[in-house]
């Protein structure tokens, strides 16, 4: 069996998008002939912890831990405190008590302000750089020992991006980078407080990254482009995905028409125009108001939270916080509608949300708001999985908001049965392992 190192940040007991990423292909690799070695951190600062994802983790990985050290814990340890939110915008690892993101375009405090200009400019391409110089010396003495046939990294953070490139170089391994989201097309990036020097520096660094690779992987066509117009090294598309492990076994739902979202639900992605057309429909229809329940499952900024409740509905509002993947998974198959808000950025027309392709396999009908010539938008349609309306086109969401309910009413409101299965994670591993063959016999 061939031996592939990945590096990467995430990996349980961490929780989100970019950790079942990984996991999964971990999980299938042994299937087609590749054993993962994982390289993470031991004491990485985590914002979600998902102690269930451990259980998806082959028997044949082998996972190698070692410190690192980051902004954050500096801090921690020299003031002797356990949290600060200004200090976790600096590690980007998540945000305050009431933030999902606080790398936005929202209006901020001065102390604010000043974070986010120390983690754009002082440390590049972000926090976790700190773990790049000893990464790569322990990795050259680790491989001399214990030999792969290719190496990946997936970021952000794109720290984990240099590792790959400075270890690919002095060892001559393949390197395949896979980029979970961009790097300086991300939305967050003209957030940052960038002087004109760090600017250039990401730029040159990206770049680097993108024409040392052996291969990248984009997760979206639209990104898949993007790169395709930056670098010479060859771009392959492997989209997020599902594992149909994860929804199998019979499921009863509820007798209530639920709407509801799950993951991190941020304040720029905040849906008013929905929240007023719900209210609407619960003044003119008592049934409606007494069926409707908002169901969030995740991490939710307040201000979401808040603009329910000034829409008047906060006895429809069913607000969980965050839970273990196999609980939002529940949750999706009972769902009368899929709530799927992208971020009110340009850039995220280009973006395929990782919870797309679950909302996708739980055959729920998916009510998308964003750009509606933009990725997610396309696969919505190309999969008939439902509708995706701009963030103001209130009559729109509002018919369709009433032609679900109806169907749901008269018992009608049918599962999607459209062909799905080039996103299962196990069809999708299978084409990672293809891509790392090819580089591996070169």
């Amino acid at each position: 069996m061939k031996r592939v190192l990945i590096i990467t940040y995430y990996w349980p007991p961490s929780g989100g998008s970019g950790v079942q990423r990984w996991v999964k292909f971990a999980k299938y690799l042994p299937q087609n002939g590749w054993q993962p070695v994982v390289y993470t951190p031991e004491n990485p600062e985590l914002t979600t912890i998902d102690k269930t994802l451990g259980a998806e983790i082959p028997p044949e990985a082998e996972i190698v831990r070692r410190h690192i050290t980051e902004p954050y814990g500096i801090y921690r340890k020299l003031m002797g405190k356990g949290s600060s939110t200004d200090l976790k915008v600096l590690t980007a690892a998540g945000s305050g008590k009431d933030e999902v993101n606080p790398i936005n375009g929202g209006r901020k405090s001065w102390k604010q302000k000043l974070s986010l200009f120390i983690r754009g400019n002082f440390f590049i391409p972000d926090p976790r750089v700190m773990w790049l110089r000893p990464s790569v010396a322990f990795l050259k003495r680790y491989l001399k020992e214990h030999p792969v046939d290719a190496i990946v990294s997936t970021g952000p953070p794109q720290s984990m991006h240099l590792i790959g490139l400075e270890v690919s170089r002095a060892t001559g391994i393949p390197w395949v980078a896979d980029f979970r989201d961009p790097w300086t097309k991300m939305f967050y990036f003209k957030h940052l407080g960038l002087t004109k020097r760090s600017e250039r520096k990401h730029h040159r660094l990206e770049k680097a990254v993108l024409d040392g690779a052996t291969r990248v992987i984009a997760v979206s066509p639209m990104v898949q482009e993007e790169f395709k117009a930056m670098t010479a090294t060859p771009v392959e598309l492997i989209t997020n995905g599902f594992d149909e492990d994860d929804f199998t076994g019979p499921f009863e739902r509820d007798e209530n028409f639920n709407i509801t979202h799950t993951g991190l639900f941020a304040a720029d992605g905040n849906p008013l125009v929905l929240w007023k057309v719900l209210a609407e429909k619960c003044r003119s229809d008592a049934e409606f108001r007494r069926s409707l329940r908002i169901r969030l499952v995740g991490k939710t900024d307040k201000e979401i939270v808040d603009s329910i409740v000034e829409a008047g509905l906060a006895d429809n509002l069913k607000d969980f916080g965050y839970q273990p993947h196999d609980v939002a998974v529940k949750e999706q198959k009972n769902a009368s509608v899929l709530l799927l808000p992208l971020r009110q950025e340009p850039e995220y027309r280009a973006v395929l949300p990782g919870k797309l392709f679950e909302y996708l396999a739980s055959r729920r009908p998916i009510l998308g708001i964003g750009q509606t010539d933009g990725a997610m938008a396309g696969i919505v349609r190309d999969t008939g999985s439902g509708t995706v309306c701009d963030w103001d086109e209130e009559g729109k969401m509002s018919e369709w908001i009433s032609q679900a309910w109806e169907r749901f009413a008269s018992d009608s409101l049918a599962d999607n049965t459209s062909d799905i299965s080039c996103y299962t994670r196990r069809n999708l591993t299978a084409r990672l392992a293809l891509l790392l063959d090819s580089i591996s016999e070169k």
